[in-house]
């Protein structure tokens, strides 16, 4: 097996809740302040995959309006979501992101911002000496785009940015950066990302890997356990409901319609997949504002027992929404890596443990899930 790399996670959002508390925990990590808690990548089934090491990522991104990571910070430790007394002794890691992290350049078309954003993390890469750089979406959730004629082809992708078109939504245009700057994709939220038929065209094209999509953090974490369960014990599920109560950004976003409706989807399709039929019930989701950064979730469930008899159970699921992402994005970014540096090309099915909607996958039961990346790792990092 090669020696493990020194690994870029250029994170798009890069001064969002997620992003600061990615930055800030491999930061505490790295100084042995902090253990890796919530980091699937440091379980013990993965420890001769080859893995980059946690301590040698580097950090950067871009993000529509730059604010220095010292304040991010600051303010999330003042909502209860990171400990204050971390921040001190991290100063110089958070400077360090803070000199990678880059204003997306406005009033441009989308070619030449494809190319801007690319030679950004081209920068970052040779710079910073890198050996490979992935990129992970963590910007707010965008609304439902339609297809473009143009997402059918390659071909068709590069005339319409070549006729200063603008076909694609803002995470398909960092997706193509990515791709552009030879770099694996990983899209941690429900926007359109990598699910362009040119883009998947273009990564396969180029031996690049990428994932997504919607990290599984709370509610459908708890589904994606409980639905095998009531299949492989015969019980007939009725309705499953569910409702969400979310704060901070992510909350005021979802309250939007079209923005919440690939995420709502996305939830639902883990029921079906994991029961093997639909029920009815629907998964709301409210902003309340006075939640910030934590999120409330509350399933109901009706199902049918032996001679029918009808039963129900309820759970309620309460976190800190950033605290449950930021180790799955240094656990995507370090698989991701090792995907890349395999030669996996296009999407990688077996990081669908990761997500609500995985691509490139029809398996929703997280236990099968993690027995997929546990072999796939084992196979992929001693090949690598």
């Amino acid at each position: 097996m090669s020696a493990p790399t020194r690994t870029g996670v250029w994170l798009v959002g890069a001064c969002g809740s997620v992003a600061t508390t990615t930055v800030v925990g491999a930061a505490a990590i790295r100084a042995g302040l902090a253990a890796p808690t919530g980091c699937v990548s440091e379980l013990p089934a993965f420890r001769t995959a080859g893995l980059p090491p946690l301590e040698d990522l580097v950090l950067g991104g871009h993000d529509l309006t730059v604010t220095p990571l010292a304040k991010r910070a600051e303010l999330l430790a003042q909502a209860g979501v990171l400990p204050a007394a971390l921040l001190p002794a991290l100063a110089p890691d958070l400077a360090a992101a803070d000199a990678w992290t880059r204003p997306v350049p406005q009033g441009m078309s989308q070619r030449r911002l494809i190319e801007a954003l690319a030679d950004d993390i081209t920068a970052f890469r040779t710079e910073c000496g890198l050996d490979r750089v992935v990129v992970v979406n963590v910007a707010t959730t965008e609304p439902h785009t339609p297809p473009h004629p143009a997402w059918a082809s390659a071909e068709a992708l590069r005339d319409a940015l070549a006729a200063d078109e603008e076909p694609l939504p803002y995470s398909s245009v960092h997706a193509c950066a990515a791709l552009r700057a030879g770099c694996g994709y990983v899209d941690f939220t429900p926007s359109t990302g990598c699910r362009v038929p040119a883009l998947h065209e273009l990564a396969t094209a180029s031996a690049l890997p990428y994932a997504g999509s919607d990290g599984k953090t709370g509610e459908t974490l708890v589904k994606s356990v409980l639905a095998p369960m009531f299949d492989r014990r015969a019980l007939r599920v009725r309705a499953w409901s569910g409702t969400n109560l979310l704060g901070g950004g992510d909350g005021a976003a979802l309250a939007e319609p079209e923005r919440a409706r690939s995420k709502t989807e996305s939830k639902s399709r883990v029921l079906r997949e994991g029961l093997g039929y639909g029920v009815d019930g629907d998964v709301h989701i409210h902003h309340v504002p006075a939640l910030g950064d934590w999120k409330t979730a509350w399933d109901h469930i009706a199902f049918d027992g032996f001679l029918g008899v009808r039963m129900s159970m309820q759970f309620v699921w309460q976190g800190c929404d950033s605290a449950l992402a930021a180790p799955l994005v240094l656990d995507l970014a370090r698989f991701t890596a090792l995907a890349h540096r395999a030669g996996v090309a296009g999407p990688v099915a077996e990081l669908g443990f990761f997500f609500k909607d995985p691509v490139g996958s029809d398996v929703h039961g997280l236990e099968e899930q993690f027995e997929r990346l546990r072999t796939w790792a084992t196979s992929v990092g001693g090949a690598a």
